[in-house]
């Protein structure tokens, strides 16, 4: 495909988005169509899709609409002057049809944007909990969920060093670079899309995991018996189990989460025990209870951007909710002197320290000993944690 044809491509798929469709299936659904496209098109039209949705409200103030057209003509315009543009949008072939002499007066603009909310890329709603939850840091926060994520990889130390994991992904024309984060984690630099098939992966050397996910579990208890409460996919009991010794328990609401663990865990050469809520109970309690817990994914929204426009008060409201839940449940599979150490990829209060106040005034068996909290930088991903220690039966 063309770049231009690219373009149009990544037109239709925002419509099929702004019309209310998901925009994993608008893509997936795309693609089945469009046998034609192969693999590089189709990544290349995933990254303009996916860029035009980090700066959704800014690209619609700049490309003269919130359409697909607009979007995609923001993301055009922002590196091109209007030659090259009128190049791209020739109508001619698969490409888009010409600018508009209005469309060309928004893209060149040159005025700021009409407020702040636009400019940073926010839903309007949230844009007063997201500077209140970040103070000085909110404009450089927003800026930096308008890019593009780094990619990192989790190395196995039990199997392999970083130098060695490093050395096995240039073979397969991979570049990694240590990171600074976490002694675990290697920055991709190039050639991210060859890791499914690389031999590094492959054997078990690697997993992907963002660098600030490395450090919080980096940064967990020891334990003799961990569970994951919220255990999803199971990237951080793996990376749990790579660090310590000890026996390792899963669990999810939704068991359809944990189908892939089993496969991750035998390559990674761990022994995970999955366990279902009754079973839960019955094998508590446990030394260390991690819950990384439903919330906004405020911190990972470079990655996952719909989520920045899916989010509701409504639904932020239901995720407290079902944090606080969680926390609840979890509580009484904690030992004493045990620890429930609570996790969020989220930089808002109210989904971190807020929730952990919360819990304290109703649980004083537990205090808060350390918390960590990282903001969505170069370096990683927003991550919040807190280690709750249970120090017995109040009086």
């Amino acid at each position: 495909m063309t770049p231009p044809a690219r373009l149009s491509a990544a037109i239709e798929i925002l419509d099929i988005y702004l019309g209310g469709q998901a925009i994993e299936k608008a893509l997936t659904n795309w693609a089945r169509r469009s046998r034609f496209a192969g693999s590089k098109d189709r990544a290349a039209i995933r990254d303009i899709v996916f860029d035009c949705l980090r700066c959704r409200k800014s690209f619609a103030a700049r490309g003269n609409g919130e359409t697909g057209r607009g979007l995609v003509c923001a993301h055009a315009a922002a590196d091109r002057n209007l030659d090259e543009m009128a190049a791209l949008f020739s109508g001619e072939g698969h490409a888009p049809a010409p600018l508009s002499a209005e469309e060309v007066a928004s893209l060149f603009q040159t005025q700021a944007l009409q407020n702040w909310e636009v400019e940073f890329d926010l839903p309007e709603w949230l844009s007063g909990e997201f500077s209140a939850s970040l103070g000085p840091d909110d404009a450089t926060v927003a800026s930096v969920l308008r890019q593009r994520a780094p990619v990192f990889v989790r190395v196995n130390l039990t199997k392999t060093t970083r130098d060695q994991a490093a050395a096995s992904l240039a073979k397969d024309g991979i570049v990694a670079i240590d990171a600074e984060r976490a002694k675990t984690a290697l920055e991709v630099v190039e050639n991210p899309r060859k890791l499914a098939g690389s031999d590094a992966f492959k054997l078990g050397l690697i997993e992907l995991q963002d660098a600030s996910s490395q450090a919080i579990c980096a940064g967990l208890p020891t334990a003799k018996r961990m569970l994951d409460y919220c255990a999803g996919g199971g990237g951080k009991v793996l990376a749990y189990g790579d660090l310590n010794t000890a026996q390792l328990y899963a669990h999810d609401a939704n068991a359809g989460r944990l189908k892939d663990l089993a496969p991750r865990a035998a390559r990674a050469g761990l022994d995970v025990s999955i366990l279902d809520k009754q079973a839960c109970r019955a094998q508590a309690p446990f030394d260390l209870v991690l819950c990384d817990v439903p919330c906004s994914g405020s911190g990972t929204w470079r990655r996952a951007p719909e989520g920045k426009w899916s989010l509701t008060p409504q639904a932020l409201s239901r995720l407290h909710e079902i944090q606080v839940e969680i926390l609840k449940e979890a509580a009484t599979l904690v030992s004493d002197g045990g620890c429930l150490s609570y996790v969020t990829c989220s930089v808002l209060k109210s989904e971190n320290s807020q929730q952990i106040q919360r819990f304290l005034d109703l649980h004083p068996e537990f205090q808060l000993t350390s918390e960590m909290q990282f903001l969505p930088d170069r370096d990683g991903d927003g991550l919040y944690a807190a280690h709750l220690t249970h120090r017995g039966v109040p009086a």
